[in-house]
């Protein structure tokens, strides 16, 4: 278990203050909870809401797909209240599946974003995952880039590497991109990347950092925490790695879709249809989306809270300001479909 720090030491006065005055839920009982997240990046947080409000939690942790298959198996009968996953798209998913119910929270309607949640109240966002641009600091000016999209100029060619077009992430940022710059330059976007690569994709976003920082390519995408876990490590190869990387945020600036900021995305949760304990699952949520929990995200996984204010960690300081695609992040996975279904077009394997 990853051992708690100060932010955490805060949250066992104040939660059960915060959140119990905020719903009508009662101290005790329980909340059943199905998790795309990893045991570690998620139970210190469990534990810390249990001892201070009596609510046990019983945690189940698998594959997103595989719970949301489990939650459809299991119909009415299913135990579980709380969905969590990684990703607006199968967030989406989760939604168009039938397996969550809207529910109203103004204490989170207020907190975060409407962008960062489904306006419609079946999921919340959580946590903010960024997917900028990761470049080697020896053999790459940062001034070449400005923009997605220029990753499919010739300069780049054999000198890309980029995760599978199965990866959720990839599909998130070209749902995304055809929402900026519609499907047919999305696609002339992506066959240009398809034809810049250095490799075959293969493997997720630490493999192409590896990559990169070994001369395999140049230039990738990928998400910031896994960049930040690397800098945290504790082993010296790791850190010689992140070394030799460093994150541009790119389409920072300029008119309309050019200027609309780099691409973020969440994870999050919402409340199954046939949650037996919605207070207590209300309670736990809100909690999670609280600025000291938020802040144990920022610290703990490298991850950006989605609640304005709260302190993020050195790493992410150490990747420097940006600009942030404001776009309602529900729309990643309407686009899902015809996202994959370009990718695919392109060539992108």
């Amino acid at each position: 278990m990853i051992p708690l720090n100060p932010i955490n030491t805060f949250l066992l006065p104040v939660v059960a203050a915060i959140f119990f005055s905020a719903t009508t839920a009662q101290a005790g009982g329980i909340v059943n909870v199905y998790s795309a997240r990893k045991e570690a990046l998620i139970k210190p947080l469990l534990d810390d809401f249990t001892a201070a409000t009596g609510i046990q939690v019983n945690l189940i942790t698998g594959k997103a797909d595989a719970l949301l298959k489990r939650l459809q198996v299991e119909g009415s009968a299913t135990p579980a209240d709380l969905f969590i996953t990684v990703d607006a798209g199968r967030l989406h998913r989760a939604k168009e599946s039938g397996m969550l119910k809207p529910v109203s929270i103004p204490a989170l309607e207020q907190s975060i974003p409407i962008e960062l949640r489904d306006s419609e109240g079946y999921w919340y966002g959580l946590t903010l995952r960024a997917r900028p641009i990761i470049y080697a600091k020896e053999r790459v000016n940062p001034d070449e880039f400005f923009t997605y999209e220029a990753l499919a100029d010739a300069q780049w060619k054999g000198r890309l590497c980029l995760r599978s077009s199965q990866s959720v992430y990839n599909q998130s940022l070209v749902a995304a991109t055809i929402d900026a710059i519609g499907p047919a330059a999305t696609q002339v976007w992506m066959q240009g990347m398809v034809n810049n690569l250095a490799k075959a994709p293969s493997g997720g976003d630490t493999d192409q950092l590896k990559a990169v920082a070994a001369g395999v390519c140049d230039v990738t995408i990928a998400n910031t925490y896994y960049l930040g876990r690397l800098i945290n490590s504790s082993k010296p190869a790791d850190k010689a790695l992140a070394s030799k990387l460093s994150v541009f945020w790119p389409n920072q600036s300029g008119e309309g879709s050019v200027g609309r900021g780099a691409h973020f995305n969440v994870s999050g949760a919402g409340f199954t249809k046939y949650g037996k304990h919605p207070e207590q699952a209300q309670a736990l949520l809100e909690y999670l989306a609280s600025a000291p929990a938020q802040a144990w995200y920022a610290d703990i996984n490298n991850e950006y809270p989605v609640v304005q204010g709260v302190a993020i960690s050195p790493a992410l300081e150490g990747f420097g300001p940006y600009k942030m695609d404001p776009i309602a992040l529900e729309i990643l996975g309407q686009n899902n479909r015809q996202a994959v279904q370009l990718m695919d077009r392109a060539g992108w394997r």
